[in-house]
């Protein structure tokens, strides 16, 4: 435990740190979970809220202050993003403290910005900042679960593993109210799933207790081919006659072997393989994939790399109509000690390293993509009514130094959910503004804070779905659609 003290307050801040906990290891295939998951355009069946009766349409959303969205994307940068090497720098805090990077003025006079974000910072003028979100979740699997879900799981600071008895992701909760919207589907998370250490799925990404059938549409990897889903592509040898056919054949395979045993696995395929079979007949969903339909000069803007093109094809999406959309960037929360060559695999974990890591690896193509992202939806006349957040499930430690558990040479940063922040942009958001304060040493709100449950109900109030809205599971129960008030805060002053 290390204590500071700030000298402007007197406030003492007690910095307490804990290893990463591996936690119980989840035995749910990835190769499998892509190769099923992948196929899935994932509309909602059979039961309904009593919230969604009448398609669970909100006209109250004025009271929170929140200006409704056709489309909302999260670009979830996953591992933990450090708040003072990007969005709030401490330029007059001891060296442990402040890190080795210098800040750069912003777009905005007063708010600065890392050094190795000047594209981002020449847009500071086109979103607000919200320094002061702040949870207890201290580990990546849990903290992810809590990021996607707006609220905490059962085991608070772990790596718990995926499973059904989950409550739902924001992404499948939406599904539940609102399943015919969406041209494509209601929800698609692209470049996932979340891999967290030490190579587990990471749960709040699923439908949970709603069942399979409320899985968002899940895209990997979109920089492999070009049409994001290669399964899309309409291939001459195959018209549509014989996409019947085997679709025909593969009910009565299932048929067989239903006759034989009850199959949990299959009736989930089923459902899974008749939604792929949609997808492909549908010719605006392979219309949205393509990627070879924008200019080369944009994707390379954009970036020619996972999460780059990852952000290009959710700009393609939320221009097709998919009202919810989740970019992961990047999938592995710390990859970079499996695969050091590759920048496809570093993660925000920066335990080590963390100058290296972000200098050298992230923080380029986050600048580069991240700010494509924005202008390009700025100049198609789409922030208007898109809302664009950038989060991560908590933030880095108000310390550097060096772990020996960890890989590395140098010294990085701990976990740390007291203090960190995010960005909002468009639909309303107030431009050129930082909401909240943190102290001198940014490890704590010195103003009112926010937790992921309000990044959950902003969401949802954006997507015209009421607070006090709830959905049923499949027994009946009632849930409420989140426990949080949306950060109306970010929304005056505009």
């Amino acid at each position: 435990m290390t204590k500071l003290v700030d000298q402007e307050t007197g406030r003492t801040c007690m910095l307490r740190f804990f290893d990463e906990r591996n936690g119980n290891r989840g035995n749910l295939n990835r190769q499998e979970f892509l190769r099923i998951a992948g196929l899935s355009a994932l509309a909602g069946t059979g039961w309904r809220s009593a919230g969604a009766a009448d398609g669970g349409k909100d006209s109250g959303n004025s009271s929170s202050g929140v200006r409704r969205a056709k489309s909302v994307i999260v670009v979830f940068a996953s591992g933990g993003q450090s708040q003072l090497e990007m969005w709030d720098p401490k330029p007059e805090a001891p060296l442990e403290v402040r890190g080795a990077f210098a800040p750069i003025s912003s777009a905005v006079p007063g708010t600065i910005l890392s050094e190795h974000l000047p594209r981002v910072a020449r847009l500071a003028d086109k979103y607000t900042l919200v320094r002061t979100m702040s949870h207890a979740d201290m580990d990546h699997g849990s903290a992810v679960y809590l990021s996607l879900t707006g609220n905490y799981h059962a085991r608070i600071s772990s790596n718990p593993e995926a499973k059904p008895t989950d409550l739902p992701s924001l992404m499948s909760i939406y599904q539940r109210l609102r399943p015919s919207d969406g041209t494509i589907a209601p929800a698609v998370l692209v470049n996932g799933p979340i891999i967290v250490a030490p190579q587990d799925i990471a749960p709040g990404q699923f439908g949970g207790l709603l069942g399979r059938d409320f899985d968002p549409m899940f895209v990997g990897n979109v920089n492999t081919d070009t049409v994001a889903v290669p399964g899309l592509v309409s291939q001459p040898e195959l018209p549509s006659v014989r996409i019947r056919e085997r679709e025909r054949l593969l009910a009565a395979i299932d048929r067989s072997l239903r006759s034989q045993e009850s199959n949990t696995r299959m009736t989930d395929l089923d459902g899974q393989y008749r939604k792929a079979f949609e997808l492909l007949a549908d010719p605006r969903t392979r219309e949205a994939f393509d990627l070879s339909a924008e200019p080369d000069p944009l994707r390379r803007r954009y970036g020619r790399h996972r999460a780059g093109q990852a952000c290009l094809l959710a700009r393609r999406l939320a221009e097709a109509g998919v009202p919810l959309i989740t970019v992961i960037w990047n999938h592995q929360s710390r990859g970079q000690d499996l695969h050091p060559e590759d920048d496809e695999f570093y993660g925000w974990d920066t335990h080590n390293d963390i100058f290296d890591v972000l200098q050298n690896h992230l923080l380029p193509r986050f600048d580069q993509s991240f700010s494509a992202l924005l202008e390009d939806l700025e100049s198609r006349g789409m922030m208007d009514d898109t809302l664009v957040i950038c989060m991560s499930e908590f933030g880095r430690a108000p310390l550097v130094a060096l772990e020996r558990t960890f890989a590395g040479a140098s010294p990085g940063r701990k976990h740390w959910p007291a203090a960190y922040s995010i960005l909002m942009a468009g639909a309303g958001v107030s431009r050129g503004k930082v909401v909240g304060k943190t102290d001198r040493y940014g490890g704590y709100p010195a103003s009112e804070s926010y937790g992921p449950w309000d990044i959950a109900a902003t969401i949802f109030a954006a997507l015209g779905i009421s607070r006090d809205d709830h959905y049923l599971d499949p027994l009946s129960r009632p849930y409420p659609v989140t426990v949080g008030s949306p950060i109306s805060a970010v929304y005056s002053g505009s």
